[in-house]
């Protein structure tokens, strides 16, 4: 990628503005509607009224309030036909009115309103959509108010503010998001940089969505997703691929090799989550709803995208950036501490790991509690309640409710239909409708109709609510209603729609929990290796998901708080639910595999089941809180929106991220991880050795130790960790001394005969860097070139060995030992070396090359070590060091810098010490996120920086 940054960058950049500017198209071409099931009954009466009757109740209802006077005033009567004759036909295709033939249908009870009912040109609801725009501002009369309702201008009313509300959405989240990256960088142009993928990828999804739309409907709230998704995502992706960047060349990389090492971990993880949220938007295709296939295709372009460009356009970015992905640094005020970065994290899994049931139990409990409302759920379409209660669309939605029941799209259509090419009989007609007026919940039935072989009757509900259990048992039982002989009944309208399309996803369901609970089993296993982790990460989002929807259900339908978001409480629409059960599940599926990879890396080190949970929880944490934290802020403003299907995502993914970034993830998951011991990380042989095949496990060979590899699925020499050094009682932290430039004397178990570098001189320039093979074992090879264990490998490249020595990233004692950070376990694939050797040039001084080695702490010398000096190297020949890898120690985080106390005694007075170039960095800049000061344990990187000895 870094070679070919320029041509990535530009071609990316080009692409996506082309895409971005043909995209912004779509927004013509959006429709409101797909919420009916294509093959279902009410869909198949509808189109047998069209046929037949035409258009029925009107796309749209003008309703006419005289200002003085009644209805029947004369001339308000020539002002309505007038202005409806007047009305384009490239428009309208037919007007019915009360004018001028005052027909009753069209007035109030009272008479004080009259209506006129238009039919818009156009074969869908997009279409029809476009032909209201052209007419909305031509209806108005003087001497009356006019008030414009019907499906058309409740589309257009919920279109026009769900784009407001999103470009507010955005405007507000984005500065928002600008600052949390930037506290969490500490750099602006770090944290631009997800900011800038995700409008990439917003822009991007905007074409593609464009592309869609000549061939598919696509409902306008698909871009709401798409905006949602890809801004979202993108920014998650963001943070974990810069971050990962920065801490690459923290370790002494170049811009190229960080690239590289970023593609290959974090990018990994990125396609990782991709790929599951995408499987779980994809079960959305499932569906027969238009509506719900729409939503599909904007999440899959913004998650695609997202994930694309994090891979692509992200990486050319930083490869130009280079170290100056740090500039326009921003210096906030922080609290100086010694302790390692995520020691708040290891103290928080102790104390979960100490009582485990305590923990769990009263939150399996409070989250069931929380989901109890679901029993009680009832779905139903988006209608007039969607919009604020003052918006004018919605008034005339309500107004025509009341006053003209008939014309209202709340009543059933009840089409009864000859089989024999003919109408029926006028007495079978007749003695039907009696026998529909004798079902419960049934309050009338009027005549709507008659042509070709069509009779249509219109059967108006007793409640005011067409979602009610009361209506659906209502449209079931005209359905149970035998025809009359020759005949075959259609039912259909809003009730008999929303049956259909519950039906219909009662019945496609099953298959997207399969796909979704399928595809999450065998990923997660292919990453992990165990069968029991990939059910306990379903079983708890699922129970993290059901707490959700019963907050959601207990806020939106049953209407507590309702006032609070200024909403009118009102069944759920079930596309909706199942778009947020499949991002949702995705979110914290993609949170679990993040934190489980780090705890099965400990695990395969050595760790047992307590170090492994307290090293991911340490080591995750703060990232999955970060990530979570922008999520919400980019999702959740949606909760700001007048819409209340926006406001309902917006509350749910704030409920959701809350609930699984935090309650879930970080207390219930590592209590249930314990208690289920050892069991957690099992699986038969025979998957095991195909999950190695495989080779897609989902943690790092390199994370810890980046220099010096300590190998993926290792354990500790001798099947333990490693005893504490001599001289270090329990788990006293060891002394400030970089580890990266000095090291202390080999422990016990060196090679005999080797020397060992004190910490009283620095390490003159290696020319190349040997693996020196223990008497216990093979070193496992690490890196290219590594072929052999006697074998070369340059500077700076991995070399296989016992890295982690029982200690920390921070040089604290690990598993075993007090310890003021979080334990990580070090080894190798196989039995390894715990010594490296280093080919020093003859420059070694003669008292180093020949010279004693140090005494242990209790005054005798170190096992393995040779009883006399070993004979000064000849000129030009190259003399092994070995140094023992378990002994290496880190500066804790805040230390003062190391000084060489031979340099002092070298140094002419009044001059300044030479330091190592390693020692020369600013304090500050050597931290990464959190004040941690990672120590990337034997750095032949700076090894070779450093000036050689006097």
């Amino acid at each position: 990628m870094a070679r070919f940054r320029w041509p990535v960058l530009v071609g990316t950049v080009v692409a996506v503005a082309a895409a971005g500017m043909w995209g912004l198209g779509v927004f013509g071409q959006l429709t409101e509607g797909g919420y009916n099931d294509p093959g279902s009954e009410s869909t198949r009466a509808a189109e047998v009224v069209r046929a037949e009757l035409g258009a029925q109740g009107g796309d749209v209802v003008v309703i006419y309030t005289p200002v003085a006077g009644g209805i029947d005033d004369t001339g308000l009567g020539r002002r309505v036909q007038a202005r409806l004759a007047a009305l384009p036909r490239t428009a309208v295709t037919a007007v019915a009115s009360y004018w001028p033939d005052k027909a009753e249908q069209y007035a109030s009870a009272d008479g004080s309103r009259a209506v006129a009912v238009l039919t818009l040109t156009g074969d869908d609801e997009g279409e029809k959509l476009t032909a209201y725009r052209e007419i909305d501002d031509q209806l108005a009369v003087e001497g009356a108010t006019a008030q414009l309702a019907g499906g058309a201008p409740l589309s257009d009313a919920s279109s026009a503010l769900s784009t407001r509300d999103l470009a507010f959405a955005e405007a507000v989240s984005l500065p928002i998001v600008l600052v949390l990256l930037l506290l969490i960088f500490g750099s602006l142009v770090a944290a631009s940089l997800p900011v800038l993928v995700g409008g990439c990828a917003v822009l991007g999804s905007l074409g593609v969505l464009h592309a869609i739309a000549y061939g598919h409907d696509v409902n306008s709230f698909a871009v709401n997703v798409a905006s949602l998704l890809g801004l979202g995502m993108a920014i998650d992706y963001g943070l974990f691929m810069v971050g990962r960047f920065r801490e690459e060349q923290g370790f002494g990389r170049t811009p190229a090799e960080a690239v590289a090492r970023t593609v290959a971990t974090a990018g990994r993880t990125v396609i990782f989550s991709a790929t599951l949220l995408m499987i779980a938007l994809a079960g959305l295709m499932l569906f027969p709803q238009g509506f719900l296939k729409s939503l599909a295709y904007g999440g899959l372009a913004a998650v695609a995208l997202a994930a694309l460009l994090s891979l692509t356009l992200l990486p050319a970015l930083l490869a130009v950036l280079g170290p100056r992905v740090d500039k326009l640094p921003v210096r906030l005020p922080r609290r100086r501490t010694n302790r390692p970065a995520g020691t708040g994290w290891a103290r928080l899994a102790g104390a979960v790991l100490r009582r485990p049931v305590l923990v769990a139990l009263p939150i399996l409990v409070g989250l069931l509690v929380l989901a109890a409302p679901v029993a009680g759920v009832r779905f139903g379409e988006n209608d007039e309640r969607i919009l604020p209660a003052g918006d004018p669309a919605r008034q005339a939605v309500e107004t025509l409710k009341a006053d003209f029941p008939a014309l209202s799209s709340a009543g059933v259509q009840v089409v009864l239909r000859g089989t024999q090419g003919a109408a029926p009989a006028a007495p079978a007609g007749t003695a039907f409708a009696a026998a529909l007026k004798q079902v419960p919940g049934v309050a009338a039935i009027t005549p709507a109709g008659s042509g070709g072989d069509v009779l249509l009757y219109t059967a108006t509900l007793s409640g005011t609510d067409p979602f009610s259990p009361a209506a659906r048992e209502a449209v079931r039982a005209i359905r149970a209603q035998p025809a009359p002989a020759g005949t075959e009944v259609l039912v259909g309208g809003t009730t008999a729609r929303n049956v259909d399309s519950l039906a219909a996803t009662a019945e496609q369901l099953p298959l997207m929990v399969g796909l979704l609970v399928g595809a999450t089993l065998v990923l997660m296993f292919l990453a992990f290796g165990s069968l029991l982790l990939p059910v306990k990460a379903v079983v708890l989002s699922a129970l993290s998901l059901s707490a959700t929807f019963g907050i959601l259900v207990w806020i939106f339908q049953d209407g507590h708080g309702a006032g609070l978001l200024r909403v009118t409480p009102a069944p759920p629409e079930v596309g909706i639910v199942v778009l947020m059960a499949a991002v949702v599940f995705g979110l914290s599926t993609d949170y679990e595999v993040f934190l489980l990879s780090r705890m099965v890396e400990a695990r395969t080190r050595g760790a047992t089941t307590a170090e492994a949970v307290t090293t991911g929880l340490a080591r995750t944490g703060r990232v999955i809180s970060a990530a979570a934290l922008l999520l919400i802020v980019v999702t959740g403003a949606f909760a700001l929106s007048s819409v209340t299907t926006m406001r309902f995502i917006g509350v749910g993914m704030i409920v959701a991220l809350l609930l699984d970034a935090t309650v879930v993830r970080m207390l219930l998951v590592p209590a249930v991880l314990k208690l289920m011991g050892d069991a957690a990380w099992w699986a038969p042989g025979p998957l095991r050795r195909l999950q190695q095949r495989a080779g897609l496990q989902e943690y790092e060979d390199e994370e810890l130790f980046p220099t010096v590899s300590v190998g993926r699925h290792a354990a500790p020499d001798g099947g333990g960790a490693r005893p504490a050094p001599a001289g270090r009682a329990g788990g006293d932290p060891p002394s400030p001394e970089p580890a990266s430039s000095w090291f202390r004397p080999a422990g016990p178990g060196a090679v005999a005969g080797s020397a060992s570098v004190s910490p009283a001189a620095p390490v003159p320039p290696a020319r190349e860097v040997s693996v020196t093979s223990a008497p216990d074992g093979p070193v496992s090879p690490a890196g290219p070139g590594a072929e052999r264990s006697d074998g070369p490998v340059v500077a700076g490249a991995p070399v296989s060995g016992e890295a982690a020595g029982g200690y920390s990233a921070a040089g604290y004692p690990a598993a075993g030992y007090p310890s003021a950070g979080y334990p990580i376990a070090g080894s190798a694939p196989l039995a390894a070396s715990s010594r490296i050797t280093l080919d020093q040039p003859e420059a070694a001084t003669a008292s180093r090359a020949a010279g004693p080695a140090p005494e242990a702490s209790d005054g005798s010398a170190p096992a393995g070590a040779s009883a006399g000096p070993s004979p000064a190297p000849a000129a030009g020949e190259l003399h092994p060091v070995t140094v023992d890898l378990g002994d290496r120690v880190a500066a804790p985080a805040g230390a003062a810098p190391w000084t060489d106390p031979a340099a002092d005694e070298r140094a002419p007075a009044g001059e300044d010490v030479p330091r190592p170039a390693d020692q020369d960095r600013d304090d500050d800049a050597r931290r990464e996120e959190g004040g941690e000061r990672r120590e990337p344990g034997l750095d032949t990187t700076a090894i070779l920086e450093l000036p050689p000895p006097e």
